[in-house]
């Protein structure tokens, strides 16, 4: 498979991942719910993220946020689709870039179409909550750490 197809089959999979466990829980899962998967660690809940990550804008005038979300979410995937489309680079940089493009790509549908976020993903580090997440914002960390391993790979080589 070339690295066009692959990078587009990666932005798909991230996609139709991000929309089928954002239906189902948003269906079978209500924002009372907590569904303890490891107790004390990590839960499934339901929260309706209206701003950035970890909540970032959440209280600023709703109509602008939504404008500026969306329009972030347009830039990003403006900036890496020439990126991918050219397919060059190592193909660590390409998943990465793919992950990232994919995750923005699966929240963007949501801030579009919803004016919120899904988040799902509930985990716990002692008393600590980490803010919940879905699987576009973990596709797009996962990718922005591929990105810093290319990177540091790339820097470490001997020119």
């Amino acid at each position: 498979m070339n690295a066009r197809r692959r990078s587009l089959a990666i932005i798909a999979a991230v996609v139709l991942l991000d929309r089928l466990t954002k239906l189902y829980i948003r269906a079978h899962v209500t924002q009372l719910d907590q569904i303890a998967v490891i107790p004390g660690f990590f839960n499934i809940i339901h929260t309706e993220n209206p701003g950035a990550a970890f909540g970032f804008m959440a209280g600023l005038n709703s109509e602008w946020r939504r404008i500026f979300l969306v329009a972030i979410s347009v830039g990003v995937m403006a900036i890496i689709a020439p990126l991918l489309a050219r397919a060059q680079g190592s193909a660590l940089m390409q998943t990465g870039l793919s992950l990232i493009f994919g995750g923005a790509l699966g929240n963007f549908w949501d801030r579009l179409a919803r004016g919120t976020v899904t988040d799902f993903l509930q985990f716990f580090f002692g008393s600590y909550e980490f803010p919940s997440f879905n699987v576009a914002d973990s596709a797009i960390t996962i990718g922005a750490i591929l990105l810093l391993i290319d990177l540091w790979r790339t820097q470490r080589s001997p020119s």
